[in-house]
């Protein structure tokens, strides 16, 4: 399937069904099994440190593949490799929830997971250049805020529907629930429409697309701009996320408190997704890009000023609030500077420069604490966000719906 942008008269809502039905399945599967991982491998007889690696793996299995899916998503479509990604995910979890009856399942269960890592890279790259394709410029910034507003809530939804699977099925119950989502996922893509193939004005063949290497060259200037802001955000992101279950189990706190405070962060970041990126359709990209970075940065620089549970839930409602408006900003960036020949290419360059950020952001808090202390590791975090601000606020075009570079 070769894509090009619908007609203008296109409508979000024709399509919201087939574009965000399957990331919302997709996600529920993948936020089924990701709090059991860990469990499964210890269960299979892993180390502390091994069983800690598997989990790693399904994050680095979608970075190093992040380029590849490009060149996937360019063979064979946007709407098939959706459908290949998700019912191959599916396949993989498969192969996790028997881990636990073959020999040294361990490695079964390290190889389910990578699968699953690149399954998720090709699924997310297509369906970004999807909607990128199909939704008019004006609505950009709303659909691929809802895209990541959808993902976030079915990672948020899906370890509850896994945890009453488990009640009758044990921890096996989670990938079960997994393969169920992605399946669905599968079948519901199908259903997504195909676009119109692109006309050359002589009626010739289209030129042919570019390679990575010419599109590095050739938009290197956004790259080393505009990228290293969102390989600063990705940072900041991923950072957070270890950061308010650190410092409550610093403070003393259980379990139970640290992961109602989470919780009560993830909620604030579900429910403002669509809002900011309508302010991003109507006012410009750098209206969410540099409040979010900012907010962000000053609520992790607070952390370490707080001494019990109120003061870290405020704090964390704060993180949730700057990157709850956030969601979709890497996703609109990335299909802004996009040029239209070598689309996909240029936003697998784009997704392994944020998923660089996501790994290496918690390696910085980890380096931090280490070497000085764990408030160290959350302020060096939170320069994070503020230089993030600095940089989306000089590179970033201020014109209300910048296309290409």
């Amino acid at each position: 399937m070769t894509s090009t942008r619908t007609s203008p008269d296109s409508s979000l809502r024709s399509i919201a069904v087939p574009a965000f039905g399957p990331a919302l399945l997709f996600c529920i599967g993948e936020g089924a099994i990701l709090p059991v991982v860990a469990l499964s491998a210890r269960d299979l007889g892993a180390s502390v440190a091994v069983s800690a690696l598997i989990v790693t793996l399904i994050g680095l299995g979608s970075w190093f593949f992040n380029l590849p899916a490009s060149l996937i998503t360019l063979k064979f479509g946007e709407r098939w490799s959706i459908v290949g990604a998700a019912a191959v995910s599916a396949l993989a979890l498969v192969g996790a929830g028997l881990s636990s009856l073959v020999p040294h399942g361990v490695w079964l269960l390290a190889a389910a997971m990578t699968v699953v890592g690149m399954s998720a890279s090709v699924f997310n790259l297509a369906r970004q250049k999807y909607l990128t394709e199909a939704v008019p410029v004006e609505f950009r910034a709303r659909a691929l805020s809802t895209l990541g507003g959808v993902t976030r809530i079915g990672i948020f939804i899906g370890p509850f529907i896994g945890a009453g699977v488990m009640q009758f099925a044990g921890i096996s119950g989670a990938y079960w629930v997994g393969v169920a989502g992605m399946a669905a996922a599968a079948i519901l893509s199908l259903t997504i429409p195909d676009l119109v193939a692109p006309q050359t004005p002589d009626g010739g063949s289209p030129d042919p697309e570019p390679t990575l290497r010419g599109l590095v060259v050739s938009h290197a200037g956004v790259f080393l701009t505009v990228g290293a802001g969102i390989l600063l955000l990705s940072a900041l992101r991923a950072s957070r996320q270890v950061v308010i279950p650190l410092w409550a189990d610093h403070l003393g706190m259980d379990a139970t408190q640290a992961s109602l405070i989470y919780g009560l962060s993830g909620a604030i970041d579900m429910l403002v997704f669509y809002p900011a990126g309508k302010l991003m359709d109507r006012k410009g990209r750098q209206w969410v890009a540099v409040p979010s970075t900012v907010i962000m940065g000053v609520a992790l620089g607070l952390i370490p000023l707080t001494s019990g549970f109120v003061g870290l839930l405020l704090v964390a409602l704060l993180i949730g609030f700057g990157n709850g408006i956030s969601s979709g900003l890497i996703m609109t960036l990335g299909a802004d500077f996009s040029p239209d020949r070598g689309r996909g290419q240029f936003l697998g360059l784009w997704r392994f420069i944020a998923d660089a950020g996501s790994t290496g952001g918690p390696v910085l808090l980890s380096g931090m604490t280490a070497a000085v202390s764990l408030a160290a590791g959350v302020w060096a975090t939170a320069v994070l966000g503020f230089a993030a601000a600095v940089v989306f606020l000089i590179a970033i075009p201020k014109m209300k719906n910048r296309r290409n570079y």
